[in-house]
């Protein structure tokens, strides 16, 4: 059986994922939402 305090002991975090992250949250990503907002104001701009 785990012991999971021992396994927490031993846990150390991957240093990629934390450089995903600065990258992820440092970047403007667009996302679904903003696309269909840029969406509308062009389509309202057209009619």
């Amino acid at each position: 059986m785990l012991n999971f305090e021992e396994e927490l002991e031993k846990f150390q975090p991957s240093m990629d994922i934390e450089k995903v992250e600065d990258v992820v949250y440092h970047n403007n990503l667009a996302d679904v939402t903003d696309i269909v907002k840029e969406l509308i104001q062009d389509a309202k701009g057209t009619l």
